[in-house]
């Protein structure tokens, strides 16, 4: 192959790139700007025209999938084996320095890489020696700390900031935990990349070895970089304690600061911004030109992301078509968002695409239910990406467990799931003790929990634990007698511990376990019993076993994509739906009030728009039940940050679309069928007082309405016969 044949098919920015001079490179890649075809070529270029062997290039990536991917095209571009370069991630890499300098590492030479399940178990341990209570300070939380430290580059003798019991405790944990992984050899993932950065720090003549072979690093995704990942680059990338023209080495960064979404796990989006200050004599390219979206999805996010201050700047094109306006459509609630979305789905299917070729995406991860239970209902084959259904995620499988146990305390799989969730000292041992005695005697764990703390079997603590237990049930199957089912759910999840507990969890994992118990209550509060002469609470838990035990899509099978907008980065589809359109939503509540992480909040919004090839649905709801809690949100500024002019709004009601005017800012309500009442309203009946308007179903004069009374709790009401008379006055 010709050297130049490597540029034929890539547009002028992309040839730029490919074919740059020696030098630190900075490529702004754009959404969908071919970004992994240019540092491919870019690697084929340099060995081609004899810049570097494939014995000095290194590339660099964040998953084993990418990075397989960047192998194989290597491969079939050149037709030569990948084998001899260093292509992998950063964890990849890292460690296969280790494995050739663990004496200089100062490692043992066999030492064990620890997954998260080892590095859990080591910490509760360590934690159980030093005699902390893992109900005040849980172990969890102490294996975050250690993570985020080393992830910064910091180790325990160095903790900043121990000025209260809890930092104290955390950075003794550390401590702790550092002595004994070096006693027995033992390196968790976060390690690899700090332990092999101190290997730069303390071996110049190594480094200066790795400094010349290397003579070109190209990085993927470099927005994502945490800070001792970029401390590890410009180590090597001779840009700390030595001058850029004294190397024989050059750093390519390939990334994009508006597709910066990972801050709450340790990416710092200030590593790209400041490459080329840090990088001397750095050349910024930008690959602006899009070839996966029509012309009005990218104005929109341009438009989005401009709002964002400090950018590198780039602005997405296309040579493409413009393409439909995008829809904005206005829920009454998140059930009716939910049958927009599948009618919209059933119709695209209809006309010949495939539903893999469509993605739902939302913010928080307790929006899956109501999403679910759609699909379910109108049997459209799903599949959650990257995650798990909502009745199969571990802090709902523990809530229900609890509510099982209230319903029937001889479930043993309830009993053995959640004796010891939240920790209450009751170890592996004690529960051993229990299943061998419940074994023998034919009885179930509850009754062998009692009886073995009469007959003795128990240690006196170990046995105060379990009684607490067993307490804890019986109080809460009192407390909740005369309750409702929502009244039950809410207080359970409260009392057993669990909401506290995740509370505990740092980052967004705790924050979406916590989302997703309070979205169990607001199930509660939605699930209707129909003709069931069971109990509310056997009826629900039956009810949400059959969803549970409902499988997905299997991996073969044409499905619809669910996902969190994180989860979406990366991908794409014909048509896409962003839910939850809602300030509070999305933006997150959390975001809000700081700069900093609105600006990624924006972001993701960026991300989310830009996974969507020809049509793109923006989607709220005027009334929302999540977490628990009403909320009537206002239109995502996100929304209102799209021009008027690239937008139309989709009236179900009346089958129409027309274009958003833009002398106002979206409809903020909508009428209800023809009854003048509307989603919201405070309304008057003469037997159960005043209540608002909830939700509403079918049309005519037999359409249901959904009214929560102030007095009476929430009620479906026949539309004809409801005698409801609104604040103003208008009867229905």
């Amino acid at each position: 192959m010709d050297v130049t044949d490597l540029l034929d098919g890539l547009n002028d920015a992309q040839r730029e790139a490919v074919a740059a001079p020696e030098q630190h490179l900075l490529v702004l890649a754009g959404a969908g700007s071919g970004k992994t075809r240019v540092l491919v070529h870019r690697m084929a270029w340099l060995l081609r025209t004899g810049q570097a062997s494939a014995h000095g290039i290194m590339a660099v990536t964040f998953t084993n999938k990418a990075a397989r991917e960047m192998r194989d095209r290597v491969e079939k571009l050149l037709n030569v084996p990948s084998r001899h370069m260093w292509i992998g991630t950063f964890h990849s890499l890292a460690h296969r320095l280790l494995r050739h300098h663990w004496r200089e590492a100062g490692l043992p030479e066999q030492f064990q890489i620890m997954d998260s399940d080892d590095q859990l178990r080591l910490i509760k341990r360590l934690m159980k020696q030093m005699q902390i209570d893992d109900t005040k300070y849980p172990p969890k939380q102490a294996q975050w700390f250690i993570n985020q430290q080393k992830d910064e580059g910091v180790r325990a003798q160095y903790v900043q900031g121990v000025n209260n019991p809890f930092e104290r405790t955390m950075a003794g944990v550390y401590d702790a935990y550092e002595k004994a992984c070096q006693q027995s050899g033992l390196v968790d993932f976060a390690e690899i990349l700090l332990r092999s950065h101190e290997l730069w720090l303390n071996n110049p003549d190594l480094l200066q070895h790795y400094r010349q072979r290397f003579r070109h690093i190209l990085v993927d995704e470099f927005q994502d970089t945490n800070a001792v990942q970029y401390a590890w680059l410009r180590m090597l990338g001779g840009s700390q304690g030595q001058a850029p023209s004294a190397t024989t080495n050059y750093l390519m960064a390939v990334g994009d600061d508006d597709q910066s979404i990972y801050g709450w796990r340790g990416a710092r989006i200030e590593n790209i911004q400041r490459f080329p200050q840090d990088f001397a004599g750095a050349h910024t390219i930008r690959l602006e030109q899009n070839y996966r979206s029509t012309m009005t999805i990218l104005q929109a996010a341009n438009e989005v992301i401009s709002h964002n201050s400090g950018r590198l700047g780039k602005n997405l094109w296309t040579e493409g078509e413009q393409g439909d306006p995008i829809s904005l459509y206005a829920g009454f609630n998140e059930q009716d968002e939910a049958r927009f979305i599948t009618s919209s789905i059933d119709s695209w299917v209809k006309q010949g695409h495939k539903k893999g070729s469509v993605a739902v995406l939302y913010r928080s991860n307790a929006q899956s239910r109501v999403l679910e239970e759609a699909f379910i209902r109108e049997g459209i084959p799903y599949r959650i990406y990257g995650g798990q259904r909502f009745y199969e995620r571990l802090e709902i499988k523990n809530a229900l467990a609890y509510l099982r146990l209230i319903q029937s305390r001889h479930d043993d799989a309830a009993f053995e799931r959640v004796v010891n969730v939240p920790t209450r000292g009751i170890g592996e041992r004690t529960i051993m003790i229990l299943r061998e005695h419940a074994r023998s005697q034919g009885i179930s764990l509850w009754q062998a929990a009692h009886e073995a703390r009469e007959l003795g079997l128990l240690t006196a603590r170990a046995a105060n634990s379990v009684e607490g237990f067993t307490q804890l049930i019986d109080r809460l199957s009192a407390q909740t007698l005369d309750q409702t089912l929502d009244e039950t759910v809410h207080y359970v999840v409260e009392k057993s511990g669990l909401i506290e507990f995740h509370k505990k969890e740092k980052g967004e994992k705790g924050q979406a376990r916590v989302e997703n118990l309070q979205e169990l209550v607001t199930a509660a509060q939605e699930f209707d019993v129909g003709d069931s002469e069971e109990p509310p609470l056997k009826t629900f838990l039956d009810e949400a076993a059959l969803d549970a035990g409902d499988a997905q899509a299997e991996a073969f099978e044409d499905s619809v994509q669910l996902m969190t907008l994180h989860s979406a980065k990366g991908l794409e589809f014909e048509l896409v739906f962003l839910t939850g359109m809602e300030d509070g939503l999305f933006p997150h509540k959390m975001s809000q009030d700081d700069p900093q992480r609105l600006e990624e909040e924006r972001r993701l919004c960026y991300v989310g728009i830009t996974r969507a090839e020809k049509k793109l649905y923006l989607i709220y709801a005027e009334h929302r039940r999540l977490h628990g809690q009403d909320h009537y949100g206002r239109l995502s500024r996100f929304v209102k940050e799209i021009p008027t002019t690239l937008v139309e709004e989709v009236r179900l009601k009346s089958q129409v679309s027309r274009p958003v005017s833009s002398q106002r800012a979206y409809r903020d309500t909508a009428a209800l069928d023809d009854s003048g009442l509307r989603l919201g309203q405070i309304v008057s009946h003469p037997v159960f007082g005043e209540g608002t308007v909830l939700n509403f179903e079918g049309s005519g004069p037999q359409a249901r309405i959904q009214v929560n009374f102030r007095a009476e709790g929430s009620k479906w009401l026949v539309l004809a016969y409801a005698k409801l008379e609104a604040v103003n006055s208008e009867r229905c």
